[in-house]
């Protein structure tokens, strides 16, 4: 698959390839999944995806494979290990933020039954099937992903700022930004 057009943003590292060639832009309606990434996300913040990717099973290791029932009762001691760990991000602020937004979307799944409900809600339920010609036309926030990240601030979550809320939405396929001359762009319609 080396000489298939893929977005620009890719680089030739095997798992950055897979990630875009298989996960970047499919829509994401499991409410676990939908979690991670958020947490992960937020994680990436002032950092590369490929550094998050390449710890991704780290974080799944050490976040109990994103249960958030369990993140939501980590206590101090449970924080303090994770700052020793080589395999994460170890950023005190992002690690509780992971805390606290398990505690967020519980109630958010309680409120609306599902994750998925609600944070689906902010592309009406289907996904937004953008057409960029190049990187250059590809915005960081849009006006969705500023109403997600002030509605999720307002219900306590952390690292939610639009530009990470986007991102989130690209993941997750709510948007689906692949460059028209991607292989990826006309599957995921």
């Amino acid at each position: 698959m080396q000489n298939i057009k893929r977005c620009s943003w890719t680089t030739s590292d095997p798992l950055y390839l897979k990630y875009h060639d298989e996960e970047w832009g499919v829509p994401v309606h499991d409410d676990r999944l939908l979690f991670e990434f958020l947490i992960l996300e937020g994680a990436q913040a002032g950092l590369s995806w490929i550094t998050i990717l390449k710890k991704r099973e780290n974080y799944r290791k050490a976040f109990d494979n994103f249960n958030a029932k369990k993140i939501a009762i980590y206590d101090g001691k449970k924080i303090e290990s994770f700052l020793s760990n080589e395999g994460i991000i170890r950023n005190k602020l992002k690690i509780n933020a992971a805390v606290q937004n398990a505690k967020a979307y519980l109630d958010v799944q309680k409120e609306f039954g599902n994750f998925d409900k609600y944070i689906w809600q902010f592309v009406g339920g289907q996904p937004k099937k953008n057409s960029p010609q190049s990187l250059k036309e590809i915005p960081t926030k849009t006006r969705e992903s500023d109403a997600m990240s002030i509605d999720l601030k307002k219900r306590g979550f952390k690292f939610v700022g639009s530009t990470i809320c986007y991102a989130f939405m690209q993941a997750v396929g709510m948007v689906n930004d692949h460059t028209v001359d991607c292989f990826r762009s006309k599957k995921l319609c």
